[in-house]
């Protein structure tokens, strides 16, 4: 016993002595990165295509944004001036009014149009409030961080794939918002509650498949819970921190997460009106911003725009050594994109539910922008400073990647990736740009926390009920993860984060699929309503 006590002692001592030479941050990611490697692996299990591992997760996402594109005609496309005049309430006359008995019915007793006009309430938020507050959790880091990850790995051929994938993920955008108008759901208090958990319940058990429609929301509900602690949370703390620790050269980003969830936990107490009211001024700022300096560096050095084009596109469709070829470069491409704008995940439709209309297609069309704005016009912004930058100052080579895809510098020889890797190339153009990036990023790592954090507690009252001990419980915990993403490091936080944000997929898709032909209908029922004639 005298023994096992001082082998006890001693493996204590020296545990004891080992934490108290690591860092606060080292020793969360000690903690964390393990789970991070298993959530990964499992979510992103690959198949090989010409020798190339393809994760499941991203073949279903083109493939379903390619089907929903093709059956609905290219309404992604045609319907885009539709969508701009309804964000602006063009139709707002037309679409608050009470419903039109002669328009029809399509799911008597249990459609939102009834339940919500049976209580008295149409919504919480306008349409612009809803596109805005779902754009919040799209244009972020994504595109500032993401877009460098995308570039480092895939080179400048991922550019393409990265448009492709916006203009493609506008109709599966359409699809999930329609959706989630259509089956959500008014609470006692009028706050209203929707996404794919209920979509998935309730329309699934219209079309006979009730016990698959509860398995696949509550699959659901657990997977946004998960995607607003990583991709929601975490890697924005992650991305702001490292972009604060850069401009100020520290070393931790601990306080920094502490002072982020004091922010954050300010906000999503007031719930989706407060986030509405915050986001509609917030995320107009950031993209002004953003795309202007974007343009201001893509214009001061307009003459080699032609060279930086033939780079994307030689990139794209020809054989590269950073990834093996077209398809790497392709998926890479794919999964950034889809990590940027979330289409085929589902969660925007959890803030576009709470959209104030009767026609669930309105809302559909209005969240169509979302990828179009998010991926086709700022992740394109971002590309074009950072390869037209490495163009014309030779910052790095892209295929000198270290072991966690982070390219070196030629100069300093400095890995970098993510968010630093953008502002190297915002710097080089316009000196001490670094100080309005961090700003940006900040702002919007903190109104990309705000949105998801809406998603989150909805998918965790989803499971356990909408008192305010749940509500207490998720925000509590969601603030903890603001910390833990802010001492993590890049690795092991994109590696969590795209794992959770990618295994919402699943079965939101199922459910898409099959209640794809609810959404042509709504849609032809609200161009009837406004006037729209097809030519």
């Amino acid at each position: 016993m005298k023994k096992l006590f001082l082998s006890l002692s001693f493996f204590i001592f020296h545990f004891l002595t080992f934490a108290q030479e690591q860092t606060i941050d080292q020793k969360i990611e000690a903690g964390f990165k393990p789970f991070a490697d298993a959530v990964s692996f499992i979510v992103f299990y690959p198949i090989s295509i010409v020798g190339i591992e393809v994760p499941i997760v991203i073949i279903i996402l083109l493939l379903g944004a390619l089907f929903f594109t093709l059956y609905f005609k290219f309404a992604n496309i045609t319907l885009l001036g539709v969508a701009i005049r309804a964000t602006k309430g063009n139709y707002d006359d037309i679409d608050h009014h009470a419903v039109d008995i002669a328009a029809g019915d399509p799911t008597p007793g249990g459609d939102v149009f009834e339940s919500v006009q049976a209580e008295g309430v149409v919504g919480e938020v306008t349409h612009f409030q809803a596109l805005t507050a779902a754009l919040s959790a799209t244009v972020g880091l994504g595109n500032i961080a993401g877009v460098a990850v995308a570039i480092a790995i895939g080179g400048p051929g991922a550019t393409i794939w990265m448009i492709l994938a916006g203009f493609l993920g506008m109709s599966t955008k359409l699809v999930e918002a329609t959706l989630g108008v259509k089956y959500r759901e008014v609470g006692a208090d009028g706050k209203i509650y929707g996404g794919p958990m209920y979509y998935l319940r309730k329309g699934l058990k219209e079309k006979n498949l009730a016990g698959l429609g509860k398995v696949l929301a509550v699959l659901y509900a657990i997977f946004v819970v998960g995607g607003s602690f990583g991709g929601g949370n975490m890697f924005q703390s992650n991305q702001a921190a490292a972009q604060f620790k850069l401009l100020f050269g520290l070393d931790s980003g601990f306080l920094f997460g502490i002072l982020m969830a004091i922010l954050v936990g300010v906000v999503i107490i007031g719930g989706i009106k407060r986030i509405g009211q915050v986001t509609e001024r917030i995320v107009p700022f950031m993209g002004i911003m953003f795309v202007g300096a974007s343009l201001i560096i893509i214009f001061m050095n307009i003459t080699i725009i032609p060279e930086a084009f033939v780079q994307i596109w030689n990139g794209a469709f020809t054989q590269t050594s950073i990834v093996g070829g077209i398809i790497g470069v392709m998926i890479v491409g794919f999964q950034r994109a889809a990590f940027s704008n979330e289409a085929g995940v589902g969660s925007a439709s959890i803030a576009h539910a709470a959209v104030k209309t009767k026609f669930p297609a309105s809302e559909g069309i209005v969240a169509s922008i979302g990828p179009f704005v998010d991926t086709v016009i700022i992740c394109t912004m971002t590309a074009l400073v950072i390869i037209v930058t490495n163009l014309k100052n030779n910052l790095f080579d892209y295929a000198n990647l270290d072991e966690g895809n982070n390219v070196i510098m030629n100069e300093t020889g400095k890995h970098l990736g993510g968010v630093d890797l953008t502002s190297v190339a915002f710097d080089s153009a316009i000196p001490n740009f670094s100080i309005l990036l961090t700003i940006a990023v900040i702002l919007f790592a903190f109104s990309t926390m705000l949105s998801w954090s809406y998603y989150g507690i909805q998918g965790w009252k989803y499971l356990f009920g909408k008192s305010k001990i749940a509500d207490i419980t998720y925000k509590g915990l969601f603030l903890v993860f603001v910390v833990v993403g802010a001492s993590s490091s890049l690795g092991s936080v994109i590696e969590f984060s795209d794992a959770m944000i990618f295994a919402m997929v699943f079965p939101n898709i199922i459910g898409l699929l099959l209640l794809a032909p609810k959404v042509r209908g709504e849609i032809s029922r609200y161009l009837f309503a406004i006037g729209y004639k097809k030519k």
